[in-house]
C-alpha cells in the first residue's frame, strides 16, 4: 500500500536526519569555526605572535631559536680559542718559559726533611660536626704545604672512622692527594719512637728550634676544650718526647694558647721560610686572638677565652689571611 511505503521511507530519512543533527551538535561549531580551530592546531610553535603561547613560552622559544642560529658561531669561536692556546704553549716551550705561575713556584721550592704528623686517633672523642671541622683543617694543611717554599714531609696517621667517612663524602679527591703519606696505622708504627716529638700546649718543655731529623706530631682534635690535656697524657703514656711552641716567649694573646691543627702546621711552615718564631706567629695567628709582641701593651681590652678558637676553618678573617698569604 502506498501509505505504508511512504512511512518506511520517511523513517529512514528521519534516521539520517537525526544522525546528521547529532554530528552537528557534537562538533558544536560551524564549518568556518572548525577551519579556524584547525589552523590554530597546526600553527608554528615558534611564532612569537601565536596567542596560544604564554609570554614566558614565547621568550623561551625565541631564546632556543637564537641558540640554534648561533651554534656554528660558537663552534668557530671554540676552535679559534683552542688554536690560540696551542700556539701559546708552543711559544712558551720554544722560549723556555713555564706554563704556570703555580708550577713555577712549586719547582723553585726547597723541600724540607722535617716531618709533620697529624695524629687522627681521637676520632671517638669528637662529634661529627667537629670531625668535619678537623677535615677542613687538614685540607688547609695540605693546601699550604703544597705551595710552601719549604714543604715538609706530611703524614696523616690513624685515618679511619668518622674522619674517613667525612673525607669520602665531602672530598672524594683526597685519594689523589700528592706529597702526603696517608696511613691507617698509628704514628708509632710509622715513625721510630725515638724520632717523635709531640707538640702540645700542656708540655713543660719549650721548643726553641726544629730538628730536621725529628718527626713532630700534631694532635688531630677539635674538642672545644672538653678534653684538656689529652694529647699530653697520650704522649706521656707512650713515653714520647713532647714540647710546646715558644708562643709565650714572643707574643701575648687575649685568648687561650690552644691552636687549631692548621695554625700549628702553618706556623712551622712559616718558621722554615722566615727563620723567626715571632714573624711566623704574626704571619699565621688571626687578629681575633689579640696577638701583640712580648713587651708591648695590647691595643684593645682582653677578651674572654673563646672556646671556638680551634674552629679556625670557619672564621672568615682567618680564611682571608691565608688566601692573602697564598
Amino acid at each position: 500500500m502506498p501509505p505504508a511505503r511512504l512511512l518506511h521511507v520517511s523513517s529512514a530519512d528521519m534516521t539520517t536526519a537525526v544522525c546528521s543533527q547529532t554530528a552537528d551538535d557534537t562538533t558544536g561549531m560551524p564549518a568556518s569555526a572548525e577551519e579556524d580551530q584547525s589552523e590554530k592546531a597546526v600553527s608554528s610553535p615558534g611564532d612569537p605572535e601565536d596567542p596560544v603561547l604564554s609570554k614566558r613560552q614565547r621568550k623561551k622559544l625565541l631564546k632556543q631559536q637564537k641558540w640554534e642560529e648561533e651554534r656554528e658561531q660558537r663552534k668557530q669561536r671554540r676552535k679559534e680559542r683552542k688554536q690560540q692556546r696551542r700556539l701559546q704553549r708552543q711559544n712558551h716551550q720554544e722560549g723556555g718559559e713555564v706554563q704556570s705561575t703555580r708550577k713555577r713556584a712549586r719547582r723553585e721550592a726547597t723541600p724540607s726533611s722535617l716531618r709533620l704528623v697529624v695524629d687522627c686517633s681521637f676520632d671517638s672523642l669528637m662529634l661529627i660536626k667537629d670531625v668535619r671541622k678537623l677535615h677542613k683543617q687538614i685540607q688547609r694543611c695540605y693546601a699550604e704545604n703544597r705551595r710552601a717554599s719549604h714543604p715538609v714531609q706530611f703524614y696523616l696517621t690513624s685515618l679511619g672512622g668518622q674522619l674517613r667517612q667525612s673525607m669520602d663524602e665531602k672530598d672524594k679527591g683526597w685519594v689523589n692527594w700528592k706529597d702526603i703519606h696517608i696511613k691507617t696505622e698509628h704514628y708509632t708504627e710509622v715513625v721510630s719512637q725515638e724520632e717523635l716529638v709531640y707538640l702540645t700546649s700542656d708540655s713543660p718543655n719549650v721548643l726553641t728550634e726544629l730538628d730536621p731529623q725529628r718527626a713532630y706530631v700534631i694532635g688531630g682534635l677539635v674538642d672545644h676544650n672538653h678534653h684538656k690535656g689529652v694529647t699530653f697524657e697520650r704522649a706521656t703514656e707512650l713515653g714520647i718526647s713532647h714540647a710546646q711552641l715558644p708562643l709565650s716567649s714572643f707574643v701575648k694573646m687575649n685568648s687561650r694558647k690552644v691552636l687549631a691543627v692548621n695554625h700549628v702546621f702553618e706556623i712551622i711552615l712559616a718558621y722554615l721560610e722566615k727563620g723567626s718564631w715571632q714573624e711566623a706567629f704574626f704571619t699565621v695567628l688571626p687578629q681575633r686572638k689579640g696577638v701583640v709582641a712580648v713587651g708591648r701593651d695590647a691595643t684593645e681590652p682582653p677578651k674572654k677565652d673563646d672556646e671556638t678558637d680551634s674552629d679556625s676553618d670557619s672564621d672568615p678573617e682567618t680564611t682571608a689571611q691565608t688566601e692573602q698569604r697564598a
